[in-house]
Order: structure tokens, then C-alpha cells, then sequence
């Protein structure tokens, strides 16, 4: 919006924005625009700062101009139900919009996040290369070691240490950026639901596939989100916005984690024997819960029968 890149925003620049951005079905008239701008100027300078550009993107005045940022992401990563009808009827095309809200705030994957961080920092402050060899305090507790299999509470903890700085930007943002859109629409427990199943069966799947391996990271529970947001792009496809960008994107991030796990065991010289089966358990166990515990708007007879097998497939597996 800051199109001289000074730090305000004038009234021909808001106009800009609004136009630009297709933020209103027809262009405001400039009176409009200007008593908008007016409104917004608290302090009567003739130009938004920061602060007052933000008051204004979150007055409720003003929310069904701006609010449609957020709706163009959310359209971007939900897909949007399309009705039938009467011949000449207009489709139903906000249906999944009308779904999502962000009252109250969608903090689960946001304070997930914030945790991993904190973790992060604590073993990255405690000596020089610890995140690059798991050999800080958060990560000697938490990490899954098989050697310490009595400690039942490394199957699920391991999600909050990671090996290096890449893997640990690479699972936040994808799950800050897929996770808190899903939990706009399903809830929060329905996500943290299939977060947790993905690290918790990535480190079971890898007791028993790669024994000898320790488990660092939250890929298992990044790849869960995932599937599971490809489970909604498949049944979905003809509502979804770019669904073939989207799962290009999400190939793209998987190809990347992965190979920066084969990297770290293989190439990097690494002390530690980190096993990365827990990617692919992960991504199993997502697809399957999310079939099972996320919204379906518009239930079919196929999908119930998915539904069936998605429940009995991921029970006999967990059961194994």
C-alpha cells in the first residue's frame, strides 16, 4: 500500500490499495475512500501510520472491505463448497467461508510453535553446535531415544526439538501456514488432534522399522498437516483456488525436509543416528485422521465408506 515506500499512507495511496487488490465488487468513489482515510487518521496528520493502518484493516467498520485479506488466504488454502440449484440460481461459493472464524483467536499451532522455538533457543544458547548435534539439555530430555524407550513421554515430546536451523524453519512455517487456515474451519482440537497422532506415529513406526535410530523434530506432525490438507485438495479439487499450485507447494517443502534428513544422517557427518521414518509414518497417519476427524461439509455415500476404511486402516496400524 506504501507505494513511496515512506512509511505513510496517503489518501491516493489508500485508493490504490483498494483498487488494486479488488478488495470491493465496484471501485469506491473517492468521497468514500477519503472519509475512510479520515476515520482511520487518528491523529489528524493527513496520513496512516503504521499503527493507525492496522486500526483500520481491523476496525469492524470497515470489515467487509479489508476483511477479505484473510478471506483470500483462507480461500487459498480451504477449499470453498460449491452448491447445486435451480438452473439460473447463483451458486453457493462462501460456504466454507462462513465456516471459518477467528473468534477466538486459533492459537494451537501458534503456541505449538512458540514452544519449539523456546526449545530451540535454549539448547542454541547453551553451547556452540548443540541444535547441530542434539547435545543440549531440551534436547538430551525430550529427544526420542531408543535406548530410553521406558521414557514414554520421548514418543511425543521428540516434536519439540529440532536439528538445525533450516528444519526448524521449514516445519514452523508450514505448519503455522497450513495449521492455523484448518483450524479456522475444522477447531483447534481437530488439528492439534492430527498433529499429535503424525509425531506419535512416526516415532511408534520408527520402533519398530528403525530401531537403532533417535527421533529429533516435528516433521512427523508437519507431514500429518499436510496429507491431511491434500485429502481436502483431492475431494475438493474443483473447489479448491490453484489446486495444482497448491500441491506443487506442498511437494516442494516435503522434497526439501526430506532431503535435509537424509542430508544430516548420510553427508553432514552428524554424531547422532536421526531417523527420518517418521516422515512417512507421519504423512500416512495425517491422511488418514484427517479423512476421519476433519469437517465435511457435504457427506456422500463414498465418502462414508472412505471414512469407514480411513478409521480401520489407521486403528489396525496404531493396533501394530
Amino acid at each position: 500500500a506504501d507505494i513511496d515506500g515512506d512509511g505513510f499512507i496517503t489518501i491516493n495511496e489508500l485508493n490504490v490499495m483498494i483498487r488494486r487488490n479488488g478488495l470491493t465488487e465496484e471501485p469506491l468513489p473517492p468521497l468514500v475512500v477519503r472519509r475512510i482515510h479520515q476515520i482511520a487518521d487518528t491523529n489528524h496528520d493527513g496520513q496512516l501510520d503504521y499503527n493507525e493502518f492496522v486500526g483500520m484493516i481491523n476496525n469492524p467498520t470497515f470489515s467487509h472491505i479489508f476483511g477479505r485479506y484473510v478471506t483470500k488466504y483462507v480461500n487459498f488454502v480451504i477449499p470453498r463448497k460449491r452448491l447445486g440449484g435451480a438452473p439460473g440460481d447463483v451458486p453457493d461459493i462462501a460456504l466454507y467461508e462462513d465456516e471459518y472464524t477467528c473468534c477466538p483467536p486459533k492459537l494451537g499451532m501458534i503456541i505449538i510453535s512458540i514452544i519449539e522455538l523456546i526449545f530451540f533457543m535454549i539448547d542454541e544458547f547453551h553451547e556452540e553446535n548443540s541444535t547441530k548435534f542434539a547435545s543440549g539439555p531440551m534436547a538430551q530430555t525430550f529427544i526420542y531415544d531408543p535406548a530410553k524407550r521406558y521414557e514414554i513421554w520421548r514418543f511425543l515430546t521428540y516434536m519439540f526439538v529440532h536439528i538445525g536451523y533450516l528444519h526448524l524453519t521449514v516445519n514452523l512455517t508450514v505448519q503455522i501456514f497450513i495449521g492455523i487456515p484448518l483450524e479456522m474451519v475444522h477447531g483447534w482440537w481437530r488439528v492439534l488432534l492430527i498433529y499429535f497422532t503424525g509425531v506419535v506415529a512416526g516415532s511408534l513406526c520408527t520402533s519398530i522399522t528403525d530401531p537403532t535410530s533417535k527421533l529429533a523434530g516435528a516433521s512427523g506432525g508437519v507431514y500429518s498437516l499436510i496429507t491431511a490438507h491434500i485429502a481436502t485438495i483431492i475431494l475438493n479439487w474443483k473447489e479448491m483456488s490453484f489446486p495444482a499450485v497448491q500441491l506443487i507447494i506442498f511437494l516442494l517443502i516435503t522434497g526439501v525436509d526430506v532431503g535435509t534428513s537424509i542430508y544430516n544422517r548420510y553427508c553432514a557427518n552428524m554424531d547422532e543416528h536421526i531417523g527420518y521414518v517418521a516422515h512417512f509414518a507421519g504423512a500416512v497417519a495425517g491422511l488418514l485422521v484427517g479423512i476421519s476427524v476433519l469437517r465435511n461439509l457435504e457427506v456422500t455415500w463414498k465418502e462414508n465408506v472412505i471414512w469407514w476404511f480411513a478409521a480401520i486402516v489407521f486403528s489396525v496400524l496404531m493396533l501394530i
